[in-house]
């Protein structure tokens, strides 16, 4: 079969169209990130189904996504994997050598390339990292605004223990008035932050520096991962995102007609939230003895009612991929819903925290000034 010249260069002239087009923030992505992170995968899934497709080898198709790659350490990454496909290896085995890449993805395409169906399969995993980058985004939009609100609030309450609470200090102490209870707990919190303030920048600063090495600790992930959970509000939410994921990766594995025991053991490796993956564990040792999905499902809180129902009628009605796709789309719009709800209840909740703390200050710092007046009067 002879491939089109002129596809060739229609697909890399598409290909660097779409790199050129990229944001600044995409590109701040591909810098600070991994070489492969999960916006360049969407990316190059997507490119690679769209050459193969148009009638491009496999050769071909890498060597134009690596020539729009403006990254050094991705150019690398597929210049090896574009070397080991060379010399005679499939793009599965070629990847499999590479730590930027998942066992998902290794066995997404071998599948693929055992039934060829590497195209479609190219377009299932693009799709599942472009789901991803979006579930990825709609948390960072309902976060952001709240996160930034607080970060001020805490500011202007260091400010004004740090330097307004001193100053009334001095002058309680010059009249010798007697301080009530709630001004000396603030005068004492003042001088703890003076003295110690810069202990706890410290500290706060190397939680920030060691997050990196603690997210490898198994201990840390347990312990962060369960807080989180438990959040009102944010907890559901995060919940939600890695259920979308979830639900999102079983579908396209059994599409590809992947035993639900192995896609429950794929699964559990590409999902990085420890309530999630604890619970897929003891769902595969369920599974190993012999309960169906729904009733390994069902041993977990994590898992709602209304997916062990639709996963019970899909094992009856033998239509597990078309389930797992309704549920899916149900967990993508109620991640769209909570972002839009997380951002706007979190909103007043936040003023209304800084209102109390601002007014808590305020309220023991003016005590003690009525009680001075009428000492004065």
């Amino acid at each position: 079969m002879a491939f089109q010249l002129d596809n060739i260069k229609k697909e890399a002239i598409l290909i660097k169209n779409t790199s050129a087009s990229t944001s600044i923030l995409d590109k701040e992505v591909i810098v600070f990130k991994k070489p492969f992170s999960n916006k360049i995968k969407e990316d190059f899934y997507t490119e690679l189904s769209v050459l193969l497709k148009a009638g491009i080898n496999l050769k071909q198709a890498l060597e134009l996504i690596k020539n729009s790659q403006k990254n050094k350490k991705t150019v690398a990454v597929l210049q090896t994997v574009l070397n080991s496909i060379v010399d005679g290896q499939s793009l599965s085995e070629s990847i499999k050598e590479q730590k930027d890449f998942s066992d998902y993805e290794y066995y997404s395409l071998k599948i693929g390339e055992e039934t060829g169906t590497s195209a479609k399969i190219a377009e299932q995993l693009g799709e599942f990292y472009s789901r991803k980058n979006e579930q990825r985004k709609h948390l960072i939009n309902a976060l952001t605004y709240p996160c930034i609100i607080l970060s001020t609030a805490v500011l202007v309450v260091i400010f004004m223990l740090q330097f307004v609470v001193p100053m009334f200090e001095d002058i309680f102490k010059q009249q010798n008035v007697e301080l009530p209870a709630i001004t000396v707990f603030v005068v004492n919190t003042s001088a703890f932050i003076k003295e110690y303030g810069w202990l706890i920048l410290v500290f706060v600063l190397g939680l920030i520096v060691s997050r990196a090495v603690l997210n490898k600790k198994h201990w840390y992930k347990k312990i962060k991962d369960k807080t989180i959970s438990r959040i009102p509000f944010i907890g559901k939410f995060i919940k939600t995102v890695y259920l979308s994921q979830f639900t999102q990766a079983i579908a396209l594995l059994t599409a590809s007609k992947v035993p639900i025991v192995n896609s429950i053991k794929l699964v559990k490796k590409m999902i990085d939230f420890y309530p999630l993956t604890h619970a897929l564990e003891k769902v595969e040792q369920q599974l190993l003895k012999g309960d169906s999905l729904s009733q390994s499902l069902e041993a977990h809180k994590l898992f709602d009612a209304k997916m062990i129902a639709l996963v019970k009628v899909a094992e009856e009605t033998n239509q597990t991929e078309y389930m797992f796709e309704r549920l899916n789309m149900q967990y993508n719009s109620k991640v769209q819903q909570r972002s839009k709800l997380l951002s706007t209840v979190m909103e007043p909740i936040i003023i209304l925290f800084v209102g109390l703390f601002v007014g808590f200050i305020l309220i023991a710092m003016y005590l003690p000034m009525f009680k001075l007046s009428s000492i004065l009067g």
